[in-house]
Parts: structure tokens; sequence; C-alpha cells
């Protein structure tokens, strides 16, 4: 606090003195003792220039990678589908503003809290409307379904076994298995695939050589497809069935088939490389393309060279099923037969001008004028869900006398209780039309879906390697992505599929797949995890699709920056330590930075807290009331220091859920923080890392965090400003930061997301000083004037000798490989060579 107090007074000072320079020059005092020394001799102002090292392995005569080229994420920027993309939908954009126009509206006309209010006796009465809100697209909302379906009857669970496609393929599935080392099983959502392959693969005698193993892209799938199975057997989840995801693991000894995600698995070849304790393993869903799912790909392609008994299937969708089959020396493919029907495709005559508003036009026609049957709306995100859902309701209200219709919108971070209520049968006279994700598209399948309404988009992570930035961004889908779609209409009948876009376009402005993760995202956790496995030649790896080049260069300097290797691109001993845990590279340094500055119990809650969705919450009824709860724990310096200060208020309190209530925040992502942390000490003390507390000084915590996150720094910039003092890029600071709104902002700072939106801003910011920038990132910064400070204006002339001296060295390794690599050159044909192979009977 005290150096934000020096800095204020110097700042006051300096307008103290421009003041009296310009009421001078008008003459409205007079001109005294003129004080020339405009120094501060109390705190000088610390200036920052910034450099570009390079290590050997990185001076561009290296290969790491096939691809080149970077790759977009749309095929072509300057399409229509492109353009209206990047436009996005002025509706959606219409009722933003006209929500925030009322807010602001009721606000100022409000009494409650005023002088007038308190006279008047006004009362501020809080909106219990949560459970109003729950159906507020719906004018009817009676419990009639559970009174329908206890009328119905109901199904045993093993009769609902055998009624699945995958059930009826049992045998043949099991007799393709054991033919083969590698088998691809094409299965649409739905088919069984997913909770019966494993059981026939049990009941089939795998689980006496190991255990069976199967993958999910989704941590929320690997649970409850666990707990699916496990009710099936019969058992309890974490005994014969369990589920591992980051940070929980429920698995005992008796566990014979585990449900993981992709990333666990990956993880798990650190411990074991060859896998010894899996006698099958099943890649569910792989035709995501998530990036866990490629890089596992390229080390099974090894691993079943040198395990001959290890049984891998891998179960896509119809799209990509080739790929996965040519990948694997042309593994045979069986497909489950499923349940589908005939689709009508129509495509739109021309390019929509806005997708939610045509969509919502769409519906309403297929309500009025067609037969029964339920409609099934794709939109990018909540946002667009919740607009077009508010919009039909709206529509309808103008209407006279429409048919019922049940609005019920559908994205991953809804309810569970709202998710099971796309579920629901149907009541009669009633149709459903659910609004949707593409959560829509392969990971459930609603039944009595006849129509699909398909705008063409979606929202992919896209990562930009030149300044660091990862975003989602509203794209247009693939053709792959599109057909998938439109087969949601034909699961319980014939059906039709409304494509809000021309054929035209489809045909020329889609991709045919979707790109992978691994070809548009950060690479430094994946080549960290790799180096690991000593796995050093990146260009020999069998990636399915290699990532760019760019992307990957731009992962090995940021690990090279951080130390996680050295100048010859091999693995330090940090890094090493590094890659014990399942974290970004950036985390994991601050861990094992605080562990040796004595503050590593306050880091490991700062991480903790920073590994689960924001647990803050802000109810759009009391908006006002909840920020002013915010504004209670935030700490000036710094929002990871609030972060951490929240923490220590929930620990204060007995981790009391009503504590939570009362202050806005989400007790749910608190005690998911709580988890990891035990998680992570775990860990730590594995490793034999000491888990040690600074008590109140924050300082030091706050000079850990900028030693791991150096690499993002900026500098203010004009008012409320900052710039990236590495790309120059202007950025914001998020309106819920702690530093937002300061009247004298921190000169330096370290982010830990950049995010884009309407602008660039930087969300959970940290105040720093510059000299701990130059202590930690002296590969990129320096101080401006060196005779202030030699010792770090030496550190820069100090690593350029390094990087020299390596360099020199760097080239005569390569120059002795290659020499070595000619001599040991053989003639094609080697007569003897072969003789003695006969003999030995090849």
């Amino acid at each position: 606090m005290s150096l934000f107090k020096k800095r204020k007074d110097h700042r006051q000072k300096e307008n103290d003195i421009w003041e009296n320079n310009r009421l001078q020059t008008a003459g409205t005092i007079q001109r005294g003792d003129v004080d020339l020394d405009f120094e501060d001799t109390s705190e000088p102002t610390v200036q920052l220039s910034t450099h570009h090292l390079t290590p050997p392995f990185l001076n561009g005569t290296n290969v790491f990678t096939i691809q080149k080229d970077p790759i977009s994420a749309v095929r072509d920027p300057q399409s229509d589908l492109a353009v209206a993309a990047r436009r996005g939908s002025g509706l959606v954009q219409q009722r933003r503003q006209q929500k925030e126009r009322q807010s602001k509206a009721k606000d100022a006309a409000s009494l409650v809290g005023s002088v007038i209010g308190e006279v008047l006796g006004v009362e501020n009465k809080e909106d219990n409307n949560d459970t109003k809100n729950n159906n507020k697209y719906n004018t009817d909302d009676k419990d009639e379904d559970d009174a329908d379906s206890k009328d119905e009857p109901k199904l045993s669970i093993q009769e609902q076994r055998k009624t699945l496609p995958a059930y009826s393929a049992r045998e043949d599935v099991l007799k393709m298995i054991r033919d083969n080392q590698v088998v691809v099983i094409i299965g649409e959502t739905g088919s069984g695939k997913t909770t019966q392959l494993t059981q026939f693969l049990n009941e089939d005698g795998y689980g006496r050589l190991g255990m069976i193993a199967c993958t999910q892209p989704r941590r929320v799938a690997a649970v409850s497809v666990a707990q699916r199975v496990a009710e099936e057997m019969g058992v309890k989840v974490g005994d014969e069935v369990g589920y591992s995801i980051r940070f929980e693991d429920v698995t005992t000894d008796k566990t014979i088939i585990k449900y993981m995600t992709d990333g666990i698995l990956l993880r798990e070849t650190l411990v074991d490389s060859d896998l010894d304790k899996y006698s099958c393993i099943i890649m569910d869903e792989a035709h995501e393309r998530t990036l866990s799912t490629d890089v596992l790909m390229g080390l099974f392609k090894n691993l079943l060279e040198r395990r001959r008994n290890l049984k891998l299937i891998i179960t896509s969708a119809t799209m990509n099923a080739d790929r996965f089959s040519k990948f694997f020396g042309n593994a045979p493919q069986f497909t489950i037969p499923g349940r589908t029907f005939p689709v009508d495709v129509m495509f739109s005559k021309f390019t929509v001008e806005d997708y939610v508003e045509s969509a919502v036009k769409q519906a309403l026609t297929i309500h009025l004028q067609s037969g029964p049957g339920d409609i099934l709306i794709f939109m990018t995100g909540q946002e667009d869900v919740d607009v077009t859902c508010e919009v039909l309701a709206d529509k309808l209200k103008q209407l006279d006398d429409p048919p019922p219709l049940e609005i019920l919108p559908m994205y991953s971070s809804l309810p569970a209780e709202q998710q099971k209520k796309i579920f629901k049968k149907t009541k009669p006279g009633y149709r459903k039309v659910v609004v949707a994700t593409n959560i829509a598209e392969t990971s459930l399948t609603v039944d009595g879906i006849a129509f699909v309404i398909d705008p063409g988009y979606s929202k992919l992570k896209v990562y930009n390697a030149r300044i660091g930035l990862e975003s989602l961004a509203i794209t247009p889908i693939s053709l792959a992505n599109a057909n998938q779609r439109s087969g949601r209409a034909g699961r319980t009948g014939p059906g039709s599929c409304y494509r809000l876009y021309t054929e035209k376009a489809a045909r020329e402005d889609m991709y045919p797949q979707t790109i992978p993760e691994i070809q548009r995202t950060n690479l430094s956790n994946t080549i960290l995890l790799l180096k690991s496995l000593k796995i050093d030649d990146l260009i020999k790896f069998p990636f399915l699709d290699p990532p760019p080049k760019e992307t990957i260069t731009a992962s090995l300097y940021e690990l090279w920056s951080i130390g996680a290797l050295d100048n010859f691109g091999k693995l330090t001993e940090l890094g090493h330590r590094m890659s014990k845990f399942p974290l970004q590279p950036a985390l994991s340094k601050l861990l094992l930075i605080s562990s040796e500055n004595g503050c590593s119990e306050e880091m490991v809650i700062i991480v903790s807290m920073l590994s689960v969705p924001s647990v803050f919450y802000r109810p759009k009824e009391r908006q006002e009331e909840s920020d002013i709860s915010r504004s209670r724990f935030f700490v000036p310096e710094s929002d990871h220091l609030t972060l951490l200060n929240v923490y220590s208020q929930w620990k204060a309190n007995n981790f009391s859920d009503f504590w939570c209530k009362k202050h806005f925040l989400h007790n749910k992502s608190l005690k998911k923080a709580k988890d990891i942390k035990e998680q992570i000490e775990v860990i730590m003390n594995s490793n034999k890392i000491p888990v040690v507390s600074s008590g109140y000084e924050w300082d030091i915590v706050r000079k850990c965090i900028c030693s791991g996150y150096f690499y993002q720094a900026a500098k203010v910039h004009g008012f409320g400003e900052y710039v990236n003092l590495r790309t120059g890029m202007k950025l914001q600071l998020h309106p819920t930061s702690a530093l937002f709104g300061m009247a004298d902002l921190p000169q330096y700072v370290v982010y830990h997301e950049l995010m884009l939106t309407t602008k660039e801003y930087i969300s959970t910011v940290t105040a720093v000083d510059p000299l701990w920038l130059v202590e930690f990132g002296a590969v990129f910064f320096a101080v401006r004037d060196k005779n202030k400070n030699k010792e770090n204006g030496l550190k820069k002339r100090k690593i350029e000798e390094e990087l020299e001296k390596d360099a020199k060295s760097y080239e005569e390794q390569k120059v002795k490989a290659k020499n070595k690599t000619t001599k040991k050159a053989k003639p094609v044909v080697n007569i003897g060579m072969n003789a003695n192979r006969r003999r030995r009977g090849f």
C-alpha cells in the first residue's frame, strides 16, 4: 500500500506544479521563487524497455510441424456467412440495450434507499421470482407431466437395455473386437454404445485381464454415464464402476469399469507410459476431436505396437470414422444399426440478415402450419437462446388464440432441473420447441423432434498465437455439423430440417469437417506433457492433424520464457516438476515459486479459485446489491488477492452456505475450489513440496504471481487503459476487476486472462512492481536507466552472452548428429544380412 501512496503523492506534486504554472502565466498570482528541481526524491518512477530474445532451438532452422500456414476458423472471411457471424444478431443486441435502459430507468425512478423513500416508508421488496423465472417462457406451469408419467408403464432397467440398438448388435461387436486390436464403431447418439460397450467387454471376460477404460470429452458425461452403468449393474459408484475427472477420483481397488475424461488418461501416461493396468480402452465421442483425443491417438499408434494384448475401440458418429480407420492401418469399422428416418432438408433462397429473427419466424410458421412434432432450434450461446425464447413467447402473445406451445431453453450452465424438462413427454395437444446450443448435436438426444431449424453458426474456441488471445467466436459450422444437426429430426420418424443459409453457402463457405481443437488452441500444456514423455522431436510425433507452425512455436517460446525448457529445447528440472500438476504451466510455476518464498498455502487457494467458474453471483433482480456485496471483498492491488480474501472469509465463517447466499457467492464453486485445493495439496505433499503460509504478508504473494505471468504484463496508458508491454495492444480493465474505476491506476500489472468481446478486456489483474518484471522476465524487460539499477541492467547482457554461447554449441551438436547419421548409412540391399535373416526363419 505504501507504493501506491508514494505514487499518488508524486502525481499530486506534479499536478500542483502544473497548476501554479498556469496561474502564473495568466497573471492571477505573482511569480515567486521557481523550483527548477522537478525530480521527485521520494520514489523515482521506474521505466522499462522491452526486447525480444530468441533461444537457439527457435532460430528458424528447426522444423516442428508440417503444417506451416495458420488455419483460419472461417473458410472464406469475406463470405456472407462469415460477415453475418462477425456482425451477430441485431435482435440480440437490441434486446440487450433495451434491458440496460430499463434497468437504469428503474434504478433512477426507484425511491428505495432515497431520503424521500425513507420519509414515505418505501421498503425494498426483494424479488422472489426464482421459480417463476425458471418457467418465464411458458404460461401454463402445471405438473401434469408427473401425473402423465405415473400412468405410463415403466420398463425395468434390463428391459430398457434390451431396447437399445447396441444391445441387438452385441455378439457381432464382440466378435470383431476379439479378431482385431483396433476397431472403429460408428453409432449415433442414443444408440447405447457408451453405456453398453463397457458392460459387453466385462461380460466377455476382459475385466479379468485388466481395467476397462472409457474416455469422454466432457466431465459431466463421464460422471453421468458412470452413474447410469452402475445403476444398470446394480453396484455403487466407486466399486465395480467408477469415474475419474480432474481433481476428483471416485475409484477403488475393486473398480473394473472406469469412465474418465480423455485428459485424465493422457496424464496417466506420465506415470505408466504402457498403461499396463488396462486391458481395453474405449475412446468415446472421438469425432469431437478434442486436444487430448488427438494426442492420445498419436500415443496409441506407438503404444499398440508395444502392447499387442491391448484392445482399442474408437466410437464415433458418422463423421471422421474413415479418418480414424486409415490412421490405424485401415482398422475395421462396425456400424450399430440406428433408428434413423428420412429427413427433408430445405435451404434458404438467400442469406438471412438476422439469424435469431429468422429462426423465430420459421418456428412460428412451422407451429401454425405444419403437422404434429416438436421443434429443435440451434443457437450459438446462452444469450442467443434466452432472447430466442423471449421473442417466441412475445410473438405468441400477439396472436389470437394460437395452439399451445411449450418453450424450453437448453445450454450447459442451465440447472439440472431445467435440463430434465426437455426430455419429458409433451402434453396432449401441445407442441414443444427446444432452443439449444450445439450441446444438442451429439451429446444428448431429445425424442419427438420432427423439425430442426439450423441457422448455420456455433461458437468456436479460437487462438491467436501472435497476441496470445484465446476467444469464443461465432463462426459458420462445418458440413459435418450441418448433417449431424439435420439428423436430429429423423430419430423417431420422418422429419424436416430448415437451414437458414443457401445451398451455395453450404457448399462453398463451410469446411467439410470442423477444425480440430489441436489446430486452434494454445499447446503449451500439451508440449510440456509430450516433453515429459521424452518426445523431443515433435515433427516425428504422429499427429492425426498437425498443429500450425505459428501456434507450436509460440507455445515453445512461452515454455522457454517461464523456464520449463532450456536453450536447447530440452525439459528443465523446473519443467519436469511443473508437469506433475494437471494445470496450465504458468499456474504450476506459481505453486513451485510460492513454496520457495513461503506463501504456497495462499497460492494453492488462488490457483484453486482460478480453476472453477466465477464465485460471484449477480442475479438480474438484485444486480446493484450484489455489486455492493462484491466490492466488500475487493483488495485494491489485486483480483487474485480478492479471490484469496473471498475464500479466507468463507473459511472464517465455517464454509457456510447461508453466508454464501447472503453475500451473493456460488457455494458450489467455492466447494469445488475447496476440493481442488485439497487435491493440489495431496500432489504437493507426494512430491515433497512444502505447503506454508505467509500470514498477512500478501506482497510476497503478488511477487510470486508476477513470476508466472510476467509475459502477460501491461503498462498504464491514458485514462483507464493499459497497453501490453510485448505486443503494444491496447487493453481495457474488465468491469468486474477490483482495479476498475480506480482514480490512480497502478503503473504496471499482470493479468491472468485476455478476453475479446466488444473490446479487448483483461481480467483477474494484479498490480506489480516493475523491478519484479525485470527479475523474473529478464528475457523481455530491462530497466531503461541502467545507472539507477546496474544489477538489473546487466541481466539482459548476461542472458545474451549465454544465448550466444549455447547457439554455437547447438550448431556444433547438429553438425555432429548429421555426420553421425551419414556415416551410419547402409546400402539398400545387404545380401549377408538377408541370408542371416533367412537362416533365423524370417
